[in-house]
């Protein structure tokens, strides 16, 4: 598998209008308030939103968030945001509310409100997925270079097929080596982790949120399972482009000692 992070655009992908969603919850369980932390000078949320600003591919970014402190925050830095329900399960229902308040995009792209460093690049690379008209559900995948990470359940695993189509997603290492050292693994096959960006055709978007929860989903807490479940196909496209999520104080003072402030492409 080729990495295609400079993919050109074709001229059916530039005529697709393309929105950014960037949700923004204040209650988080292990972080309260995480979109307001400020890093280097800046607040998270204006950090991803500014990083979102510099994608080639999209027409339009906002944040989605359920919090009168966080919108009013994203519109004094001179952003967009708008207000959505506070009984969203996940960032992908959010996408769908504010997609409804924002017609006239073919596609969505979720971008984590947590990524303060996210790289343009990736976004644009995964907007190109839609260049083809089959694709109604994307996002990325990146080579595990390390048996921790690999073995690490809070990084998820995922397989594709020969199409670049994700198989299924796990929080153990798939596929299971049989009669190999776990350690020597990395050494006998190629592992991919998930990086938990999406895109949606905006049709599809509306679809997939009124699925119920589903069994695999339930078993490994992974709401994509849900839309393979129901027999949708979920583009992969392989990046070799790290990301830094940041889900709590340890992350954020992880971070705030390895980067210098500095804005990313």
């Amino acid at each position: 598998m080729k990495s295609s992070d400079n993919l050109a655009p074709t001229e059916q992908n530039k005529k697709l209008r393309i929105l950014g969603v960037i949700p923004a919850r204040y209650a988080s369980t292990r972080f309260p308030g995480k979109p307001l932390v400020e890093i280097h000078g800046k607040s998270m949320i204006q950090r991803v939103y500014e990083q979102a600003l510099k994608s080639l591919k999209l027409n339009e970014v906002v944040v989605a968030t359920d919090d009168e402190r966080i919108l009013m925050h994203v519109t004094d830095f001179g952003g967009r945001a708008l207000l959505t329900s506070s009984d969203h399960q996940s960032g992908t229902d959010r996408c769908a509310e504010a997609a409804e308040k924002l017609p006239g995009f073919e596609v969505i792209i979720n971008i984590q409100g947590d990524e303060p460093y996210i790289d343009s690049r990736q976004i644009d690379l995964l907007a190109a997925c839609f260049a083809d008209n089959e694709t109604v559900l994307a996002t990325l995948i990146k080579k595990i270079e390390s048996t921790e990470e690999l073995n690490n359940p809070n990084s998820p695993k995922v397989i594709v097929n020969k199409n670049s189509e994700a198989i299924y997603f796990s929080r153990t290492p798939i596929p299971y080596l049989r009669g190999k050292e776990n350690q020597n693994w990395l050494n006998e096959h190629t592992f991919y982790k998930h990086i938990g960006i999406y895109g949606y055709r905006a049709d599809t978007l509306k679809t997939i949120t009124r699925l119920p929860v589903s069994l695999l989903e339930k078993a490994e807490s992974l709401e994509q399972l849900r839309w393979i479940e129901n027999g949708y196909k979920i583009k992969a496209a392989l990046t070799d482009i790290e990301t830094k999520a940041i889900d709590t104080p340890q992350d954020l003072e992880n971070i705030l000692k390895n980067y210098d402030g500095q804005d990313l492409r």
